[in-house]
């Protein structure tokens, strides 16, 4: 199956607690809610739209698995809400148990079998898993060359600092820009692949 990231993304790498103040404070993290000034319902709406389309299952995080959870079952009636809560749903974490999981459709992946479990996944025939969000769980995945699509919604806006998907292991990863949009707001969505490796 083919894991496909999907980020809210400043222009210094930031994507901590896009969606509101209260989402991730860590480091105290004081922007949250930053991408909501910049939010295209037609360009951005659209790329989330045909995204969760492709998906025949999601990837979460801990953090975002909850945040997730505790706002889509609600939504129920709503296309998208419909399709979110319809959809396998793969939670990495070392501190929930299978009890914890009370969004439909979700199974738990221990931390400490994280990059095992999702490179059987990553090999199994199939579409595409979708991911947002869950920032250390995504470098992982980069780190371990498990992610074949980075779509990222570039919003102009910097922020001086806050958590990042990239590594910070000095290895050069080569990308290949696929598509490039940009909407009303100035918000871009770039989707990027893994490009050869140059010898």
């Amino acid at each position: 199956m083919r894991i496909v990231i999907t980020e809210f993304i400043s222009l210094d790498g930031v994507v901590q607690a896009p969606g509101g103040p209260q989402e991730d404070t860590d480091g105290g993290f004081a922007h949250g809610g930053w991408s909501h000034p910049y939010f295209d319902e037609e360009v951005l709406g659209g790329a989330f739209d045909a995204g969760l389309a492709r998906a025949d299952a999601l990837l979460f995080g801990r953090r975002t698995y909850q945040t997730m959870a505790g706002a889509w079952p609600e939504r129920a009636g709503d296309p998208f809400a419909d399709r979110m809560n319809s959809l396998k749903k793969y939670v990495v974490s070392s501190t929930l148990g299978e009890t914890d999981l009370t969004w439909n459709n979700s199974s738990l992946i221990p931390g400490d079998q994280a990059v095992a479990r999702i490179r059987e996944l990553h090999e199994a025939e199939g579409g595409e898993i979708a991911m947002m969000g869950s920032p250390t769980l995504v470098r992982m995945l980069l780190s371990e060359g498990l992610v074949d699509e980075l779509q990222l919604v570039v919003m102009p806006v910097i922020l001086g600092g806050g958590k990042t998907i990239f590594p910070g292991d000095g290895v050069k990863r080569p990308m290949e820009l696929v598509s490039a949009v940009t909407g009303k707001t100035g918000a871009q969505v770039c989707v990027y692949r893994a490009a050869a490796v140059e010898g």
